[in-house]
C-alpha cells in the first residue's frame, strides 16, 4: 500500500513531494480565508460609502419604484441605499441577493458580533464560519437586540467560533429567554395551551422530488375532515379497483387524493341535464372536455362511474421544453426534457400520463419562432410576444440574475417614448428588483443582437448577458470613474 501512495504522488507533481504537496494545499487554503476576512471587510466599506444620504431623492421620502434605505442585517446597524448591492454583486460575479447577505453579513459582524469580527481579521475563525453565526443572528425570531447579540458574539468568540447550529440555536434561544424577548406564549401554558394551538396544515414539500417524479404531501386535518378524505380516497382506490387497475392500494389511494384536487364533490353546480359546460378563463367562452377513447375516462364512462361533467376545479400550469429529432417519420421527442417550475428535469412518460388523466386540460400553442422578429405598435406587448421572449431569454437579463422571466416584466431597451419598438427584438425580461434598478440608476443596456444584452454599471463596468449566462466584458479598470453620489 506505501508503495502505491508513493508511485501515485510521484506521477501527481514531478517538482512536488507528497509533503510539499500538503504544504502548498495548506498556504493556499491559508490565502483563501485570508481573502474571505478581506472581502468582508470590502463589503462593509462599500456599505460605508452608499448610506441613505448618497440618494439623489432623500430616502426618507418614499417614492414608489425609486431608490431607498434598506436594512440588511440585524438592530443597529446602518442603513444602506438599496441599489448599491447590485454593482458589487456584478464585480463579484454573484445575483444580487448573495451580495446583499454578503453586505449584510459583514455590517452584522463589525456593528453587532465585534468580538468574532476581530477574530476573523486576525485569522483565528474562518470566514464562513462567523457568517454562519452572523446569517444566524440576523434572522432570528424575534430579532435580537443589541445586548442579545453581544451575549451571543461572547459565547461564540470564547470558543474561536467552532459551534455546530444546533449549538447555535440553543445559544440564540438562551439569549432570546435572558433577555426577555420572546412575546408570551399561551400555547406553552401547560394546562390550558392546547386551547391555543392549531395544528392543521397541508404541506408539499417541493423541495424534494423522487426520481419516479413524486412528491411528499403532508397534512393535519380536523377529525370530521380526516375521516371524510380518508372515504373518498377508499372510494377512489375501489372504482379504480374496478375498472381494471393493478396498482396497490397506496397507490390508488394517492391517485384518488389527485382526481380530488381537480374535481368538485362538494356540490354539483354544473350539471344540467345530463349536459354541462364549462367557462374558462379566455373570454369567457364556454368549452367541453377532449376525451380520450383509449384513455380512463372512456373506462369509466362505459363502467357508468364516470362524471365527465365536473371540470376542473382549478388550472396548475405547466411548461415543459423537449429536444426533437427530426426522422423521415416526423419528430420524435428525447424521453427526458425540462420543466420551467423549479427548473427540474421531467420524463417524457410522465408528461404523457398528465395529458391522458381523466380531468387534464392539454393546451397545445402554435409553435413561435424565435429568430423571427415580432412587434406591435403598442405599448404592451401581445401574449405571442411575450412568450417568445420568456422562451429566448428564459431568466431575467440583469447580470447573474436566475430569475424566471414567466416571473419578470418586460423591459424596452429603448424606451418607448424614445422611438423604441415594442419588439422581440427591443424587449427583455427584467425581475421588478432590477426594472427599477435600470429605470432609477445609472445602470443602462444595449442589445448588439436579440438575446444579447451589454450592461454598464454605474462605475463603469460591463456585463454580457445571454442565455448562457454573464461575462465581463473587460478587466481592466473603467475609465471615467464617477464620484459617489451624495445628497
Amino acid at each position: 500500500m506505501i508503495e502505491v501512495l508513493e508511485r501515485d504522488a510521484a506521477e501527481v507533481d514531478d517538482d512536488l513531494s507528497a509533503a510539499g504537496l500538503l504544504a502548498l494545499a495548506r498556504s493556499r487554503k491559508a490565502a483563501e480565508d485570508r481573502a474571505a476576512a478581506d472581502l468582508l471587510d470590502v463589503a462593509a466599506r462599500w456599505a460605508d460609502l452608499h448610506p441613505p444620504e448618497s440618494i439623489h431623492s432623500v430616502a426618507t421620502f418614499a417614492v414608489p419604484g425609486c431608490e431607498h434605505e434598506e436594512p440588511i442585517a440585524g438592530p443597529g446597524t446602518p442603513l444602506v441605499a438599496e441599489f448599491c448591492v447590485a454593482e458589487l454583486g456584478a464585480v463579484l460575479g454573484v445575483s444580487t441577493p448573495s451580495a446583499k447577505r454578503l453586505v449584510g453579513h459583514a455590517l452584522e459582524l463589525r456593528h453587532r458580533l465585534p468580538r468574532l469580527h476581530a477574530a476573523v481579521q486576525s485569522g483565528s475563525v474562518p470566514a464562513w464560519r462567523a457568517r454562519s453565526v452572523a446569517e444566524t443572528t440576523i434572522h432570528s425570531s424575534p430579532a435580537l437586540t443589541m445586548e442579545a447579540a453581544a451575549f451571543v458574539d461572547t459565547q461564540v468568540a470564547a470558543v474561536a467560533g467552532r459551534i455546530g447550529p444546533a449549538q447555535l440555536d440553543r445559544l440564540v434561544a438562551e439569549a432570546i429567554q435572558r433577555y426577555d424577548l420572546a412575546e408570551a406564549d399561551p400555547s406553552a401554558d401547560p394546562e390550558d395551551g392546547w386551547q391555543h394551538v392549531d395544528p392543521r396544515h397541508a404541506t408539499l414539500h417541493g423541495e424534494d422530488v423522487h426520481y419516479a417524479g413524486t412528491m411528499r404531501f403532508e397534512a393535519e386535518l380536523d377529525i370530521a375532515d380526516a375521516l371524510d378524505l380518508d372515504r373518498a380516497l377508499t372510494h377512489g382506490a375501489a372504482t379504480m379497483e374496478a375498472l381494471g387497475s393493478d396498482a396497490s392500494l397506496d397507490v390508488r389511494r394517492s391517485a384518488a387524493l389527485g382526481d380530488l384536487a381537480r374535481t368538485q364533490t362538494a356540490l354539483d353546480l354544473f350539471a344540467q341535464g345530463g349536459r354541462a359546460a364549462r367557462a374558462t378563463d379566455e373570454g369567457g367562452r364556454a368549452a367541453r372536455e377532449a376525451v380520450h377513447e383509449g384513455g380512463r375516462v372512456a373506462r369509466e364512462e362505459r363502467a357508468g362511474v364516470s362524471r365527465p361533467d365536473l371540470p376542473v376545479a382549478r388550472e396548475v400550469v405547466l411548461h415543459t421544453h423537449f429536444n426533437a429529432t427530426p426522422t423521415p417519420d416526423g419528430p420524435i421527442l428525447d424521453a427526458t426534457g425540462r420543466l420551467e417550475e423549479g427548473q427540474r428535469l421531467v420524463l417524457l412518460d410522465h408528461v404523457k400520463d398528465w395529458c391522458t388523466d381523466s380531468h387534464t386540460k392539454v393546451t397545445i400553442r402554435p409553435v413561435i419562432d424565435l429568430n423571427a422578429e415580432l412587434s406591435t405598435p403598442a405599448y404592451e406587448p401581445t401574449t405571442r410576444i411575450r412568450e417568445a421572449v420568456i422562451l429566448r431569454d428564459r431568466t431575467c437579463m440583469f447580470p447573474w440574475c436566475t430569475r424566471s422571466a414567466r416571473r419578470c416584466d418586460l423591459d424596452h431597451v429603448i424606451p418607448f417614448d424614445a422611438g423604441g419598438p415594442t419588439s422581440t427584438t427591443n424587449l427583455a425580461p427584467l425581475c421588478r428588483t432590477h426594472h427599477r434598478l435600470k429605470t432609477h440608476s445609472s445602470w443602462h443596456y444595449e442589445t448588439p443582437e436579440p438575446g444579447a444584452y451589454e450592461w454598464t454599471s454605474p462605475h463603469g463596468h460591463r456585463f454580457r448577458r445571454d442565455p448562457t449566462g454573464t461575462q465581463p466584458i473587460d478587466a481592466g479598470p473603467p475609465p471615467d470613474v464617477p464620484q459617489p453620489r451624495r445628497r
